[in-house]
């Protein structure tokens, strides 16, 4: 499997604080990559970076094997990384389809007038919208009016409206029912499904060991473990995490 992101010895500093020392990650084309670790463990920093919000101090990120530099989160969107902060920014009040194409809106002409092509975004919300959550039929329903998974999916099918291949989901299922919760996990599983690439941040450890294809944990500011999915649970997730085991693959 070719990897879809790379990043190479990453330093960033706050201050007198460090908050990444010299971590690395490669994350592969079409997995689930949970990144984890304590609280200031460094991974929202490295996500951070990776959505163009921050710039490295020192280090490298490789897109596809080519060098990338992330000055603005557009640029980072131009290069197919989405990132879904835990907030979702989306806006209440306005229906699913104007959310998903919002600052992207599709238009028509008529007599010479630009005006806005709404049977067309519905259209295309639809077809977005059967990748994730077939449930979901009526694009003119309000985002105030759904559940906090349902709001996950506009959110994600933004993402996927610019033309995203990489997925980033800060805490997904923070302060999620159980119900809402499993609806988030199918969404990722979809995704997954759809052959994106998919980046999971989560203090979620039952979250990650049902979804993760490889786990890379931080502490510190630096690498601490990569893991291999598949036998993973949450307590052996915890204890990797609090016990400071490093540098081994399991």
């Amino acid at each position: 499997m070719s990897v879809k992101i790379a990043a190479r010895n990453i330093f960033k500093n706050y201050g007198a604080v460090k908050a990444l020392r010299g971590v690395s990650v490669d994350i592969h084309e079409g997995e689930i990559h949970a990144i984890c670790g304590d609280n200031g463990a460094g991974k929202s920093t490295l996500i951070k970076i990776l959505a163009g919000v921050e710039q490295p101090d020192d280090g490298e990120i490789l897109v596809d094997d080519r060098p990338s530099h992330f000055d603005t989160p557009n640029a980072s969107l131009r290069a197919g990384l989405a990132t879904i902060h835990q907030d979702l920014a989306v806006a209440p009040e306005m229906t699913i389809y104007q959310n998903i194409f919002m600052g992207a809106e599709l238009t028509r002409n008529v007599m010479g007038l630009r005006l806005l092509d709404k049977k067309r975004m519905r259209q295309e919300a639809i077809g977005y919208m059967s990748l994730l959550n077939k449930s979901i039929t009526d694009m003119n329903a309000k985002v105030n009016e759904l559940s906090g998974g349902q709001r996950q999916a506009v959110a994600i099918c933004r993402a996927l409206r610019w033309n995203a291949n990489v997925v980033i989901l800060d805490e997904p299922t923070a302060a999620l029912g159980v119900r809402e919760t499993e609806q988030v996990l199918g969404l990722v599983r979809s995704l997954k499904d759809a052959g994106k690439t998919v980046v999971l941040i989560s203090h979620a450890m039952q979250d990650v060991a049902a979804l993760a294809d490889r786990v890379t944990i931080l502490r510190t500011g630096e690498n601490q473990i990569s893991l291999e999915g598949g036998d993973l649970t949450a307590d052996s997730l915890s204890h990797y995490i609090l016990s400071g085991a490093s540098n081994r693959v399991h």
